[in-house]
């Protein structure tokens, strides 16, 4: 099988979180396979009712190359051409599982030890296989972490805020508004005010952003609404805290501003020889808490496909990311 070959397999197993189980069991299975030749040992982690990472050590690992196994929906089956592999999942991340069970092939080959692969659930939602794994270190100096990072390393990522806001009203009759209170009305006032938030800016990371995703409220158009609820995302660059109370300053009074997730930004380490880039999402590595090593970002295919209709990976940056992940891991080693 061909690193193209196992990235198709990869991506038609549909895993869309929490739905990791039947990709699980397959890498769990493969991984016993080359395990067993190869003098390596593979366990299943448990993280939830069939749901559960996988991991697969050589030695006494030093060096862990990571990513997920989940995938945003909708599913879409592979295919491919001369220069990608198509499908969900294909740079996001079933090509990048590929590229790492390939590099550590040929490192065991070349006798290189104390690795491990570890391959976790729902980073696409809430990072719960790795803050899972953060209770399980084995003795990891190194976490090289795999997202598309178009074969770079990356110097930092970006953290992220979410909230729910949500705001209450009294009903009437819309021909008597005077009688109501709009809640929607309410919750445009607060989102103007957020969007007029001076947000922070890194030198590294560059500045947060700011997104509204969803709106929700009202009951009809004749109908004075009671209730409207808005999900906003902050990408964050430093320290959450001046950011987290302008939103509640933008908030008081008017609606709640629950906060739903916080994760930090982080810097990152590069290694010679390696090129670098700057990456704007969120990755599993904060839920991990070090406790599986320095952290290291790097990963084939460009985030700017993930999650879309046209998610590919380019066959060049499979093969490339291969030898990359050697390199790093006999770096790192040594």
């Amino acid at each position: 099988m061909t690193v193209f070959e196992l990235t198709r397999r990869l991506i038609d197993i549909e895993s869309i979180t929490p739905n990791e189980h039947d990709v699980a069991e397959y890498l769990f299975h493969y991984l016993s396979e080359l395990a067993a030749t190869t003098g390596g040992h593979v366990e299943r982690m448990p993280v939830e009712e069939r749901r559960f990472n996988v991991l697969a050590i050589w030695g006494e690992p030093r060096v862990t190359l990571s990513t997920h196994l989940d995938t945003v929906p909708p599913f879409i089956p592979s295919r491919e051409d001369s220069d990608f592999v198509w499908g969900r999942g294909a740079c996001d991340v079933k090509g990048i599982i590929a590229s790492m069970i390939f590099a550590v092939r040929q490192l065991l080959r070349d006798g290189v030890g104390n690795i491990a692969l570890l391959f976790v659930v729902g980073e696409e939602r809430n990072s719960a296989g790795a803050y899972e794994a953060s209770k399980h270190p084995r003795g990891s100096k190194f976490l090289i972490n795999g997202e598309p990072t178009s074969n770079k390393l990356a110097l930092g990522s970006k953290g992220a805020l979410r909230y729910e806001i949500t705001a209450t009203g009294r009903m009437s009759h819309s021909a008597y508004p005077e009688l109501g209170e709009s809640a929607i009305e309410k919750l445009l006032d607060v989102l103007e005010a957020l969007r007029r938030i001076t947000l922070p800016v890194d030198a590294v990371l560059g500045e947060s952003t700011l997104n509204i995703g969803t709106l929700t409220g009202g009951r009809a158009p004749n109908v004075v609404p009671d209730f409207a609820k808005a999900e906003v995302m902050i990408r964050l660059v430093n320290d959450p805290t001046s950011t987290k109370e302008a939103v509640q300053k933008a908030a008081a009074g008017r609606a709640e501003a629950k906060e739903v997730l916080c994760i930090p930004a982080v810097l990152l380490e590069s290694v010679p020889g390696v090129e670098t880039t700057i990456v704007k999402y969120t990755t599993d590595i904060p839920a991990f808490g070090g406790a599986w090593g320095k952290p290291l970002l790097i990963g084939p295919g460009t985030i700017h496909v993930a999650h879309t209709s046209e998610e590919r990976v380019p066959k060049k940056e499979l093969v490339e990311a291969i030898g990359l992940y050697q390199h790093l891991v006999k770096s790192l080693l040594s």
